[in-house]
């Protein structure tokens, strides 16, 4: 099959001299070019940009929604911490208040519940809207996930020593091998 070129001289639409200037034209262009590489296309250059574009804009997408579900992760973790192992306040008489945020609160606990969130042996914990009562080791627990929950937890004295203690009266020697 002749080539498109040799088809338009035939038919008359082109001519010998216009053909071999094309040719002269082409073999400049190629020669002109460094060896090894290919003619620059532009829309290819522009779909490959596009891509890489979409490419690091779906990465930060990703990157975003991991963010959001590890903190939801870690929002049910404290819960579950909180809600196994909340004290019981129904017998609360006495008001305990606090500082959330820049607002006074108040909760309800029995004498026993002030004096030991007062020694650091429990804490006050936000959950959602509420308050809630933990030991101690529960508030450490979620103060390594979010320290903002936890809203009040005292430092404990090292010689802090409980009455109820039936061992308050031995003290551990230092040579005791376990």
């Amino acid at each position: 099959m002749a080539s498109l070129q040799e088809q338009l001289m035939k038919a008359g639409l082109a001519d010998e001299k216009k053909a071999k200037s094309i040719r002269q034209e082409k073999r400049k262009q190629r020669k002109q070019q460094p060896k090894g590489s290919q003619p620059v296309n532009e829309a290819q250059q522009r779909v490959e940009q596009a891509r890489k574009e979409k490419a690091e804009r779906d990465r930060q997408l990703n990157q975003q929604r991991q963010q959001e579900a590890e903190r939801k992760a870690i929002q049910a973790q404290i819960r579950q911490l909180i809600e196994t192992n909340r004290l019981d306040r129904a017998r609360g008489e006495e008001e305990y208040q606090f500082v959330d945020g820049k607002k006074i609160k108040k909760i309800l606990v029995d004498a026993q519940m002030v004096d030991q969130l007062s020694r650091g042996r429990l804490a006050i914990v936000k959950l959602n809207d509420g308050y809630e009562v933990v030991a101690e080791g529960v508030a450490r627990k979620i103060m390594e996930r979010d320290e903002q929950a936890v809203l009040v937890l005292h430092d404990r004295n090292a010689n802090d020593t409980d009455e109820d203690d039936p061992y308050a009266g031995y003290e551990i020697p230092d040579d005791l091998m376990w």
